[in-house]
């Protein structure tokens, strides 16, 4: 499942792994049985489908259910184990792995059980079944790349056409000219910074906002303008009024499963936005890393209510500059991102991407065309787990913390949790002494701003998750008994900015 590596369970059932396995045997194939069964349990490894650190049936439990020899199971998992991929321990059964490499999920849980700390900062996710055979059929794909420089300084033709015809799906007709591919979201938006701003500009923003769209405004010397989010939607009237008075050189929006608060902005405000951009002459920059984690609908929030189109659609002007990113919608290892805009925006951003950086890599590149184009299948369940996830911390937060207010979000990766008082930045700090990393919410604003607020992720393993709650409730607890933390503030001052 696409899922199952975040939210699966200690155990896998005979039937589940049969499901999973499918047609894996095959009369005509010329090697023997228990070949074909330790190649098809190791795919199911490799893509994701069975998660780390799970354990797998035993070996008469999953030769009753196949229906062969036990001996054919039990040769099966001795080449597994040879190869890296089953490790057995006495007592504890027989769990999956990967070769040299990376601990099993379930020594992890228990090392943070124990004494670790648990890093509750990071809304994303593991790759999705589907991403391995990506790559695989990008390197099946490499060598016609190899004779050349390998420098496509906009990205590679085949993945800015596939980038075009994905905003064409969503019902924004696009051509391949109007796509730079880039490595990452976070570096199309220094690179427009660096085609718009100097020193001392204004950038208008929604409040609260992404934190590293606020980091990258500051680092290039430019001021961000504030518009506070209402109780529901975006104050479009007040986006209005700070573009005309402030002289921005763009707006920065998060229209869609806005990130921290998780909101999704309708036609008639996407409509409006760019109605009012156009009559003030701001640009719009649009970021839409989240535009794919719907839970309450279907892609791209095309659900009952509705098609919602991305606010490029609304655009005849050139006002609007998109940014996608392929890390939130597949896996944050694939560094791809993209810009969308007119022709001659996108020129220029390409000389200014040279001096940057040459090129993002071809591999990757290839990989990504593959899950956009659907010549890779992503496996479907993603969703429906992620908003089991969701719903799961809600009720626990409502039960432990019941003064705490947790508005359900309609998709993205993360609450954004409002507490009775403004105490934010000391509950996190406590939080760290509890063993527990968590973001407080000035991190998403100006000034100090949302000490009432904290971002949390359901991004979490359901033991990670429930045991973070504990130690969320245990921290506020104390908090309100008044003990001073034992804390390093120095050192989590330096970990505060690696949120993601």
């Amino acid at each position: 499942m696409a899922l199952q590596s975040a939210f699966s369970q200690s155990a896998l059932g005979a039937a589940s792994l049969m499901r999973h396995l499918g047609q894996w045997r095959s009369e005509g194939a010329g090697d023997p049985a228990y070949r074909q069964l330790a190649r098809a349990l190791k795919l199911l490894v490799m893509d994701g489908r069975i998660p780390l650190g799970i354990r797998v049936p035993g070996e008469r439990e999953l030769a009753l259910a196949l229906g062969i020899s036990r001996t054919t199971v039990a040769a099966a998992f001795n080449q597994l184990r040879d190869e890296g991929y089953l490790l057995s321990r006495q007592g504890s059964g027989t769990v999956t792995r990967v070769p040299g490499g990376r601990a099993a999920a379930t020594d992890i849980e228990s090392d943070v059980d124990q004494d670790g700390m648990i890093d509750w900062t990071a809304a994303a996710l593991p790759a999705p079944a589907g991403v391995w055979q990506a790559y695989e059929a990008a390197l099946t794909q490499l060598p016609a790349w190899l004779s050349g420089l390998g420098y496509e300084a906009s990205g590679i033709p085949r993945l800015r056409e596939a980038i075009a015809a994905d905003y064409a799906r969503r019902g924004c007709p696009t051509r391949p000219d109007q796509i730079l591919v880039t490595s990452g979201a976070q570096h199309a938006l220094m690179l427009i910074l660096r085609l718009l701003t100097g020193p001392g500009d204004r950038i208008v923003v929604d409040h609260p906002t992404y934190h590293n769209a606020l980091s990258a405004i500051a680092r290039n010397n430019c001021r961000a303008v504030p518009v506070s989010l209402p109780a529901q939607g975006w104050d479009m009237e007040a986006m209005d009024a700070a573009m005309r008075q402030t002289a921005p050189r763009f707006a920065y929006i998060i229209a869609d499963y806005h990130n921290p608060t998780g909101r999704h902005m309708d036609s008639d405000t996407r409509r409006r936005l760019v109605d009012a951009a156009s009559r003030t002459r701001t640009p719009l920059v649009i970021d839409e890393t989240m535009a794919d984690i719907a839970l309450d609908s279907d892609l791209f929030g095309q659900g009952a209510g509705g098609a919602v189109v991305p606010v490029a659609t609304f655009d005849t002007d050139g006002t609007v500059i998109s940014i996608g990113s392929a890390s939130k919608r597949y896996w944050g290892g694939l560094r791809i991102g993209w810009i969308r805009a007119d022709e001659q925006t996108i020129a220029a951003l390409g000389r200014i991407r040279a001096t940057v950086d040459m090129a993002t890599p071809v591999v990757e590149q290839l990989a990504v065309a593959a899950l956009l184009e659907g010549s890779v299948e992503i496996d479907g369940a993603r969703r429906a787990e992620l908003r089991d996830a969701r719903d799961r911390l809600v009720a626990a937060l409502t039960d432990r913390l019941p003064d705490w207010r947790v508005p359900v979000p309609a998709g993205g990766l993360n609450l954004w949790v409002e507490m009775p008082r403004a105490e934010a930045s000391a509950l996190a700090a406590m939080a760290q002494a509890h063993g527990l990393r968590i973001v407080p919410g000035p991190r998403f604003g100006i000034d100090g701003a949302f000490e009432r607020f904290v971002r949390l992720p359901f991004t979490l393993p359901p033991a990670q998750l429930m045991l973070a709650i504990d130690r969320l409730a245990s921290a506020a607890d104390r908090l309100h008994a008044r003990v001073r933390p034992m804390v390093n503030v120095a050192t989590w001052a330096m970990e505060a900015e690696r949120i993601i």
